[in-house]
């Protein structure tokens, strides 16, 4: 290297660095602290199915399209919600050809539920359940353990099937969850059946701090899950607005066969897919139509009466991964080897809002619980849900310092003055609120404490928005609109509630959001760029239909959830 490349390499480094040292731009609003605290694995209906909004507001749920009653049973409209019988011999369609209505649900398993038998019919729930959404609380306890639903890829595309959202049951019951359970899997016993309709009733008691916190601030009810799917897939679009997809040196690369998804039908079968199983098949070249389960949702993106985003957002060549992998660093950064048989996504090299906030001097943390306890011993650390460790350029470089345990939170949040801009909370896993393995009560409760905290502190409370929300639908019944954007989603509603002196009081905000609209938040309130020229931050925000408020008449769109706050009423 000459002298003269070597003093544009140095002056090159030292513009990059440039804005992490000069003090970040101040926030456009008077929002100066962001929390972001995610839940896992419920719907919007799941949760707020029967909740009825403070006077003057409306909302889309159960209850009010009378699905159900006030008192959780079947309403008037109940058909509406029914679920369908269908047909996927050979090549995987999202929209297979239904063949029938399923006279009652299959009856329930507990399918991962913590302490209870899963390879039998759950005998807390009935067999003669109505083919419709069920609440939960009429057969167990709010804060029982209740089977984990089918929240796979090409499976929710199914589930929803072109936006009827009618195969819920069938597509789980025919697909199933995957190879990873433990017991074996077949057609015909997949150990589901109809548990993806269950939801919970705010009207009867059910989830009062989550009722309390929709009566007392502001909620969105057309707030989605950005990518169908699972968790690791969704939180890496809550930290890139994008599909992370297979690298080989931070190239696009082959992922191992054994990794690519094919839910092709095997032979004689209905809908049994080839290749699928949390330790099967995770990535999809979703620009090649002649690979397996691509040319189906292709087709129907084709059939919208808007243009997808990047028409499918699919690069050449490119793995992307739509399911649930391990990031290929310890919690230290320590790279981990790869094979075949090792369910890890290597290092990625995608923007991310971390990259982002760093170069714009905006101070941030990821909180993780856990983190600080070594290896992952009773699924209490969450590896893909400490996102920052998939990327080269946080694992690698002065941010790893930026990934810290949650109990440092309970530290952080007594000292506004240092407390970080943007902060992102993954609860331990035991309180994440995920069906089966833990209860929805305690995250209600880690929720409940992180708010009461950042109020003790006047200093923070008063330039703070808390934003809580669920990394994806778990698979549960949703029966709100969904906008598909490209190849990989959206997906379904799930609850986001904004917790600040800002936030609208009792509002219920009917505007088109998905994951992408907190890096968009972000970005506005602290004059940040968009992550990439392919990101859906790029997305314009939803211009209103006068004819439904819940569909963007601009489509593709996405808001930046700044109609959630109210930043000229007198505080």
């Amino acid at each position: 290297m000459t002298p003269k490349q070597l003093t544009t390499l140095i002056a090159c480094a030292l513009a990059q660095a440039l804005p992490a040292t000069a003090g970040a731009a101040p926030a456009t609003t008077p929002i100066e602290h962001l929390i972001v605290i995610v839940g896992e694995n419920r719907t919007f209906d799941n949760l707020y199915g029967v909740y009825e909004p403070v006077k003057g507001q409306t909302i889309s749920n159960l209850l009010s399209k009378k699905i159900v009653n006030r008192d959780g049973t079947p309403g008037p409209r109940y058909r509406d919600a029914a679920q369908k019988l269908a047909s996927s011999y050979g090549a995987y369609t999202p929209t297979p050809a239904v063949n029938g209505v399923y006279t009652s649900l299959p009856q329930p398993y507990a399918a991962g539920a913590f302490g209870q038998r899963q390879d039998v019919p759950d005998a807390r729930f009935p067999s003669d359940l109505p083919n419709g959404p069920f609440q939960i609380t009429h057969h167990v306890s709010y804060g029982a353990h209740t089977g984990d639903p089918t929240h796979r890829f090409f499976q929710m595309w199914q589930q929803f099937d072109g936006g009827k959202n009618d195969l819920f049951v069938w597509a789980t019951e025919t697909a199933g969850p995957g190879p990873s359970n433990p017991f074996p899997l077949a057609p015909g016993r997949t150990y589901q059946g109809g548990v993806a309709m269950g939801f919970y009733n705010m009207a009867r008691g059910d989830a009062a701090y989550f009722k309390g916190l929709a009566d007392t601030y502001a909620i969105a009810d057309n707030y989605h899950q950005p990518l169908m799917g699972g968790t690791a897939g969704n939180y890496l679009f809550l930290a890139t607005a994008d599909v992370s997809y297979y690298t080989d040196g931070g190239q696009p690369g082959t992922p191992p066969a054994k990794q690519i998804e094919n839910p092709d039908a095997q032979a004689n079968s209905n809908n049994w897919y080839t290749e699928d199983g949390y330790r099967g098949g995770t990535y999809v070249k979703c620009a090649d139509p002649a690979q397996p389960g691509v040319a189906g949702i292709r087709a129907l993106l084709a059939k919208l009466p808007y243009r997808a985003f990047n028409d499918g957002n699919c690069a050449p060549d490119t793995y992307y991964m739509v399911n649930n992998m391990d990031p290929a660093f310890t919690p230290l950064g320590k790279a981990l080897p790869l094979a075949p048989d090792r369910f890890l996504m290597p290092p990625q090299t995608i923007p991310h809002i971390g990259d982002a906030m760093s170069a714009g001097g905006v101070a941030w943390k990821w909180y993780s619980g856990g983190r600080n306890d070594g290896k992952n011993v009773d699924k209490e650390y969450c590896g893909m849900c400490d996102t920052p460790t998939f990327f080269t350029s946080t694992m690698t470089g002065p941010d790893k310092d930026k990934l810290q345990d949650l109990g440092q939170f309970y530290v952080d949040v007594k000292d506004e003055a240092s407390f970080p801009a943007v902060s992102i909370v993954a609860p331990y896993d035991s309180i994440s609120g995920h069906p089966g393995y833990a209860m929805e009560p305690s995250f209600d409760q880690l929720v409940s404490d992180i708010v009461e905290r950042v109020r003790a502190n006047p200093a923070l409370w008063k330039k703070t928005a808390i934003l809580v929300t669920f990394d994806e639908g778990g698979g549960y019944y949703d029966s709100g609109y969904v906008q598909f954007i490209d190849f990989f989603g959206d997906g379904a509603r799930v609850p986001l509630i904004a917790i600040s002196p800002f936030a609208r009081r009792g509002h219920v905000d009917h505007t088109y959001y998905d994951h992408a609209s907190i890096s968009k938040f972000i970005e506005r309130n602290w004059s940040l760029a968009p992550l990439s020229a392919r990101s859906r931050d790029n997305l314009p925000n939803p211009v209103a239909d006068a004819a439904n408020a819940y569909v963007p008449a601009n489509r593709p769109a996405i808001g930046d959830l700044m109609n959630l706050f109210d930043f000229k009423r007198p505080r």
